[in-house]
C-alpha cells in the first residue's frame, strides 16, 4: 500500500482536471449524473470535499483521487505506541484506575 504524504502537490491542478475530462468529451455535471452523486459535486470539488465525487472524477481520469488531492487523504500513523519508547504514564500503571472504582 502506498503512502500519500498530505504535505505533497497535487499531480495535476484543478484546471487540468477540468481540461482532461472535457478532452475526454464528458462535463462535470454529466459525470455526476452517471455516477449517482449531486450533479452539483463533481463540478465544486475544487473548494469542497466530496470523496464520492472525487473518486468518480479520479477513475474517469484515470488517476487516483489521493494522487489529485493529497491534502483531503491524510496519512495514517499507527495507533499501537512502543512501550520501550513510551512508558506508561501512573495512571495507567495503577491497579484499579478511576474508571473501576467509579463503576463499582
Amino acid at each position: 500500500m502506498t503512502k500519500h504524504d498530505p504535505t505533497k502537490a497535487p499531480k495535476m491542478d484543478w484546471e487540468a482536471i477540468k481540461a482532461q475530462v472535457h478532452r475526454q468529451g464528458m462535463t462535470f455535471t454529466e459525470l455526476s449524473k452517471r455516477t449517482g452523486v449531486h450533479e452539483d459535486a463533481c463540478g465544486q470539488l475544487k473548494t469542497r470535499p466530496n470523496y464520492h465525487a472525487q473518486k468518480a472524477v479520479a477513475e474517469f481520469i484515470g488517476e487516483k483521487p489521493e494522487d489529485l488531492w493529497p491534502s483531503r487523504y491524510p496519512q495514517k500513523r499507527p495507533r499501537i505506541l512502543d512501550t520501550n519508547k513510551y512508558t506508561p504514564v501512573d495512571s495507567q500503571k495503577r491497579a484499579r484506575g478511576a474508571d473501576r472504582i467509579a463503576a463499582e
